[in-house]
């Protein structure tokens, strides 16, 4: 579970960024933020993982012992703990183009391991092994040896998906990443997504109405860095419009 309370966020101008945002986000959802360019979408994501710093407002996130942590109000070390449980998915990838696929994968438990074993000693068999299955998960183990920079952009973001679950997190994050895909691809990246949302929430920014209405169970719209709807994933024409405005039409085209 994630909730934001009030999540404020002001420029020194006294622009407000974002304007008291408060959602709470559960295990089975899979949640799409939509918005205009420039209304807050991903400065929204960005204040789930404490990379801002904010006006006025609270993160909390549940831990695997039940308890609720605001990000923001806590120990370096807890939030490093935190952050290693939070899987984060992007535009572009982040992959290292010269690894193999399943030495990218391994790449998203770093953040669990010590600098000395992550340097000197590496990953074991157990976990290459758990790193294998993941990339099972998202059809994507016949490529485990090949590097990332022979891949498409749809199977880079299966491996994206891939080194998220090895991370094993409790919430995944997920920052227009299906901008740069075909529908073919957006469309199993979006399936991959709506199956995880049944492990852990997910949460992810987007700027295709038509595919989060098919795919994700709520919609969290965002305009001029508020919150502006947030409700069932099927927009009427009307509300749509009222998100986007001139931005529809080249939206849905």
């Amino acid at each position: 579970m994630i909730k934001a309370v009030g999540i404020t966020k002001k420029i020194a101008t006294g622009k407000v960024l974002l304007n008291n945002i408060s959602f709470e986000v559960r295990k089975g959802e899979f949640v799409g933020i939509l918005g205009a360019s420039g209304a807050g979408k991903t400065l929204t994501l960005k204040s789930l993982i404490g990379l801002m710093d904010l006006n006025a407002g609270e993160v909390w996130i549940e831990q695997e012992n039940n308890q609720h942590v605001d990000i923001y109000k806590t120990k370096a070390t807890v939030l490093k703990k935190l952050r290693s449980k939070i899987a984060l998915i992007f535009q572009g990838y982040h992959l290292v183009q010269r690894a193999s696929v399943l030495e990218n994968v391994l790449m998203g438990r770093l953040g669990s391991i010590s600098t000395f074993r992550s340097l000197f000693i590496g990953f074991n068999t157990n976990e290459k092994s758990e790193a294998f299955k993941a990339l099972e998960r998202v059809n994507m183990h016949s490529f485990a040896n090949t590097k990332v920079s022979a891949l498409s952009g749809g199977e880079k973001q299966r491996v994206a998906i891939a080194r998220a679950l090895f991370q094993q997190p409790n919430l995944l994050l997920a920052d227009e990443p299906i901008s740069n895909l075909d529908p073919k691809n957006a469309k199993t990246i979006m399936v991959l997504l709506k199956e995880l949302s049944q492990l852990f929430p997910v949460i992810g920014v987007f700027h295709q109405p038509d595919l989060c209405a098919k795919y994700c169970s709520r919609i969290i719209a965002i305009k001029e860095g508020a919150v502006f709807y947030d409700g069932q994933p099927n927009l009427d024409e009307k509300t749509l419009e009222a998100i986007y405005g001139d931005e529809l039409s080249s939206i849905l085209s």
